[in-house]
């Protein structure tokens, strides 16, 4: 015999479906007002630095702003309230996005100048490629975050390498070129290497002796090759990723809607829940 829900229950198993179920009407539809919000939030956000707009409109976007706070704050409690495992929510990568999004306007209240802060729900757009749900997509992020893992080690020695050089390029120039030319100190220098070696240049700081113009010279090119390293280290795992994924990939076809799903371990039809045949 089973025990019937109580009202409570059958609320949050509701609420789930509309902010969890992305597959349902009631969900995407939430989900698109949710989008055009944060979206709408960044660009009151946006306005409000600038001065015409401010002076005039100011009180009017820190009231929308407020609106849209408090409802990004209803439901950061719902998705809390709504799931078995709130804690895994709370910590999650998408939940500790959603309470950044709305811990700026609450601390503006003490702080008036963290208001601005709020400018980081622009990383809720994040959830556009779980809402969007295309296997396509999520396999090629799936990659690049592989890509990124596998290279890690690669690019932490190289930027331990840029910051050696950075260093010792610094300390020379200003043994070179002197406090006449800006050189102030060594760390004036590093800071001329490193907006030097990759390839800013802000003009602040510049060599003025024949020595000096040539170790320059040597920099700049060095720049060059600095920027292609980390792109090629990055390209290289990526695509060593893609042979790996592509060596043991197989198309699954659905036999009611023909869609083709490009992972060995899907059991469902993305685009129908059709059961999909064994390989």
């Amino acid at each position: 015999m089973t025990k019937n829900k109580s009202k409570y229950e059958v609320f949050r198993e509701k609420i789930k479906i509309i902010l969890y179920g992305t597959n349902t009407i009631l969900g995407r539809m939430f989900d698109l007002v949710l989008l055009g919000l944060i979206l709408l939030s960044v660009i009151l956000v946006m306005l409000d630095t600038v001065e015409g707009i401010n002076q005039k409109y100011h009180s009017q976007l820190l009231i929308c702003e407020w609106i849209i706070t408090v409802f990004f704050t209803i439901e950061y409690l719902l998705r809390i309230i709504s799931i078995q495992k709130p804690l895994k929510y709370v910590f999650s990568f998408y939940g500790i996005i959603d309470l950044l999004a709305i811990l700026p306007m609450y601390m503006s209240i003490f702080f008036p100048a963290t208001n601005i802060l709020t400018i980081v729900r622009v990383l809720r757009f994040f959830r556009l490629f779980k809402i969007l749900h295309i296997p396509q997509i999520s396999h090629q992020s799936y990659q690049l975050k592989e890509a990124l893992e596998g290279s890690k080690e690669k690019i932490l020695v190289f930027i331990y390498f840029v910051v050696i050089s950075a260093v010792i390029i610094g300390a020379l120039m200003y043994f070179v070129e002197g406090k006449e030319s800006g050189f102030t100190s060594i760390p004036a220098g590093i800071y001329w290497a490193i907006v030097t070696l990759t390839t800013v240049g802000y003009g602040d700081i510049s060599p003025a002796t024949p020595l000096g113009q040539f170790l320059a010279s040597l920099v700049m090119i060095m720049g060059y090759g600095i920027i292609a390293v980390p792109t090629g280290i990055v390209t290289a795992e990526f695509a060593k990723s893609s042979l790996r994924n592509n060596a043991v990939s197989t198309k699954k076809t659905c036999q009611k809607c023909n869609s083709q799903v490009h992972f060995d371990s899907a059991k469902y039809c993305y685009e129908c829940g059709t059961e999909l045949p064994k390989t």
